[in-house]
């Protein structure tokens, strides 16, 4: 059986990064893409742990042509991509009425459009092959509203509607799409907004984690790295093609209420 090829954007940091750890681990190819200035280092280290090829691409998501070109490169490279993990994201908070217009652009063209046009990229390959598993790192903000966060919120509502409508499509070729909607997970995005939030309301991080964070959580921790990349992985493989067209929620019991 020949090695499988992944493509995760956004994989030089944070989650993507530990979705890559994950699929480095069991052999897979990986096209890593980020915004890192050390991002070609950083896909190199995980390469070389784990002695896999790997590829490394700049390539701006908000950049139609950009996300076309890493795909044909990587069709070059490895002759397929059998996973797509979409995970790239950016975030900005604000009042709507003081939202900054190119905030609002910027949020729906990496978290949202760039979705689109990765997997319209990959489709023709995956038809062909017969096999595709398309991922969307969504998040529990897509299937739930906050104040203030109104490009993030739209952009991941519209990542749940596209998860929805790729699998429908994708059913008579086994390609399968699913949404994974994650609670907090404590990566240093996190970190750097519970330090912010800290000094905002002159509390200690531990309250702001609980008391702000996790409010809506019936379990009062973040979702742990690991629980992302298992589910991940799970959807990646044969056995699960009949899950397909579902938003996943990781989020400690938040929806339950």
């Amino acid at each position: 059986m020949r090695t499988r090829t992944v493509l995760i954007t956004g994989s030089t940091s944070g989650i993507g990064l530990g979705i890559a750890h994950a699929f480095a681990a069991k052999g897979y190819n990986i096209l890593f893409n980020g915004v890192e200035k050390n991002g070609g280092e950083i896909a190199a280290g995980v390469a070389e742990r784990y002695q896999i090829r790997h590829l490394f691409s700049g390539a701006d998501a908000r950049s139609p042509q950009a996300l076309r070109e890493m795909v044909q490169q990587c069709v070059a490279t490895f002759g397929s991509v059998d996973v797509l993990v979409n995970n790239a994201g950016i975030q900005h908070v604000s009042p709507v009425e003081d939202f900054p217009d190119d905030k609002w652009d910027d949020i729906i063209a990496i978290n949202l459009s760039a979705a689109f046009h990765l997997a319209k990229a990959v489709w023709p390959v995956m038809k062909s092959q017969q096999f595709g598993r398309i991922i969307n790192i969504a998040s529990i903000h897509g299937l739930f509203a906050s104040a203030f966060k109104s490009a993030y919120v739209a952009a991941k509502h519209g990542i749940v509607g596209l998860t929805k409508t790729l699998a429908l499509e994708g059913a008579p070729f086994n390609i399968t799409c699913n949404a994974i909607c994650p609670g907090y997970v404590h990566t240093p995005l996190v970190e750097k907004q519970v330090q912010d939030q800290a000094r905002a309301h002159n509390m200690s991080e531990e309250r702001v984690m609980t008391e702000v964070f996790l409010a809506k959580q019936a379990v009062k921790s973040f979702i742990p790295m690991e629980t992302v990349c298992a589910m991940v992985m799970l959807l990646a493989e044969d056995e699960p093609g009949t899950i397909t067209g579902t938003a996943l929620p990781l989020d400690g019991g938040w929806s339950a209420q």
